[in-house]
């Protein structure tokens, strides 16, 4: 079967979404092509936790924060460390006027489409470095009423409105394999239409193969993610001086988030750069209840849990929980490790543990006020509860040596020694007696609580381990968790994709993680939380509006 349409875009996650939605918008029609089924609409967007980084937001200021577009600039340089070879030229770029979209118009843009926000800013990536290095200098986590769903609601009512009246053809179950090329210029699409499948969402798919398919086009937009659940893809690109990837790994991303679609479009001459740089986890617990193969869910920890390596040694400073989430990965990582621990109690567990994804936060993502509230009761929240009762990777002692003895007996070695595990908690113990100390993650902990946020939901008040008031001891076990590929491919600032030449590929553009969330790395090497929805947004809005104008 072969048509011609003006645009196609390829993925039907937030970022071709919003594509969709600009090209609609300004009167354009549009064919949105998506391997998955139609209970899949939305892709990695509808599993998030719908976090977004906003600067100098209504929300920041009632709650005293002092934010502003230079202070994000210069905490988002220092995170991304980009290099000055030229080669972070167009991600250097993206990074700047994605920082004025963040303290601009992102926020009314989207609170005019009806989204609204948790008015509770959360601390994500702290840093603990110096002033110029990583992290966020203030709070900027805004969490989405309605989490992930909530972010995706005003673009799927765009794309389901257009639908009706004929202004957009959606086509579930085609799987673009590769790209039509035409005198230099990208042409259209070839793939296969895929058997149907009644599956829930995110469940994988079956990949039958029903028949061919081409579309020609005028312009094709690839808006296909990452390369997350393509664990084999991930180890081989995991830059060498960042250690081994285990091959025990969980996944944060469904199945189908596999590279593909980069992949098609380096074949068709595409420049893909910065591959190496990756945005995984080093604390994912395996899900008790999976919906995609390997499926793992994120710790949100807050800072007092000690976290220990494998052979039960504390990580070095400032990898504490919330504060370097890639150092501490590539710490692990580096000695070989596919796993490491948070040593806590039953206090901490009940003010500190949080869980990323819309379906682990049904308060938020349900948008009830009764459940939200329940939060600041004392003990941990509904899933989080759930965890601790059927995950075997939360282990609970009285002593250190019965928490040593059953960490070693998950694990099936002697690694942990009790006697040292003993002393780390001992000295850390006596650190929070002393109402000062000079341990930095004590120190950390206690300025953490200057902050209202944190003193009322997410950080405990200081206190000893071996208090039996807050027992017993907790020990979790975590391993790595992929999710996000900082490095895509190569665009311009209104995402045209560019050959290795540096030249523009006519007819090609790249939006969302496909595309790096801008420029083909706008991360740099580290990312800011909450700058990826963001950066899918921002990205689809710019390049659906690039198109619609050339059009």
């Amino acid at each position: 079967m072969t048509h011609t349409h003006d645009v196609v875009v390829v993925g039907a996650g937030l970022a071709g979404l919003v594509a969709t939605a600009e090209l609609l918008a300004a009167g354009r029609r549009v064919t949105l092509l998506d391997a998955e089924p139609a209970a899949s609409l939305g892709g990695q967007a509808f599993w998030s936790f719908g976090g977004l980084f906003l600067v100098d937001s209504p929300e920041q200021r009632r709650l005293g924060i002092t934010d502003s577009a230079e202070l994000a600039l210069a905490d988002w340089f220092g995170s991304a460390a980009f290099s000055d070879d030229g080669s972070d030229r167009w991600g250097r770029a993206w990074a700047e006027v994605f920082v004025d979209f963040a303290a601009g118009e992102l926020r009314p843009w989207l609170h005019g489409q009806g989204v609204r926000w948790f008015p509770f800013v959360q601390w994500a990536e702290r840093g603990g470095y110096l002033a110029d290095g990583h992290g966020n200098s203030v709070p900027r986590f805004h969490v989405t009423w309605g989490t992930g769903p909530g972010i995706l609601e005003p673009f799927v009512r765009a794309l389901l409105d257009a639908r009706r009246a004929g202004l957009a053809d959606v086509r579930f179950r085609h799987r673009v394999t590769s790209l039509v090329t035409t005198d230099g210029r990208v042409t259209g699409v070839r793939g296969e239409v895929l058997a149907p499948s009644d599956v829930e969402r995110a469940v994988p798919s079956s990949r039958e193969v029903v028949e061919p398919f081409e579309i020609s086009a005028s312009h094709v937009v690839v808006a296909t993610g990452g390369i997350g659940a393509n664990h084999d893809l991930v180890r081989a690109t995991w830059p060498a001086e960042a250690g081994r990837l285990p091959q025990r790994m969980l996944s944060g991303v469904p199945d189908h988030v596999d590279g593909s679609g980069i992949a098609a479009a380096r074949t068709a001459g595409a420049a893909v750069v910065h591959e190496d740089r990756m945005w995984h986890y080093p604390e994912g617990i395996t899900n008790h209840s999976p919906v995609w193969s390997q499926h793992g869910i994120r710790i949100l920890a807050g800072p007092s849990s000690l976290w220990l390596d494998a052979d039960g040694h504390r990580l070095p400073v400032p990898l504490f929980p919330g504060f370097d989430s890639l150092g501490a990965l590539q710490h692990i990582t580096t000695r070989g490790d596919d796993h490491s621990w948070f040593v806590l109690d039953k206090t901490i567990l009940g003010s500190e543990f949080a869980l990323s994804g819309s379906e682990q936060n049904p308060d938020l993502t349900g948008r009830s006020v009764p459940q939200l509230l329940q939060r600041v009761l004392p003990g941990a929240v509904g899933p989080v509860e759930a965890f601790a009762e059927q995950s075997d990777e939360f282990i609970w002692a009285d002593t250190p040596a019965e928490l040593a003895a059953r960490m070693n007996a998950l694990t099936g070695t002697d690694r942990i020694d009790a006697a040292e595990l003993e002393r780390t908690i001992v000295a850390r113990d006596r650190q929070v007696a002393s109402g000062l100390g000079k341990d930095l993650q004590v120190t950390a902990t206690a300025m953490s609580r200057r902050f209202v946020v944190d003193r009322l939901i997410r950080v405990a008040k200081p206190h000893r381990l071996l208090d039996p008031a807050h027992g017993p001891l907790l020990a979790v076990r975590l391993s790595v968790l992929t999710r996000k590929t900082l490095g895509g491919l190569h665009t311009d600032l209104e995402g045209r994709v560019l050959r290795p030449d540096g030249q523009v590929l006519p007819g090609l553009w790249a939006v969302g993680e496909a595309a790096g969330f801008g420029g083909g790395g706008v991360h740099g090497h580290r990312a800011l939380e909450g700058t990826f929805l963001g950066g899918c947004l921002f990205t689809g809005r710019t390049t659906g509006r690039a198109v619609a104008a050339t059009l």
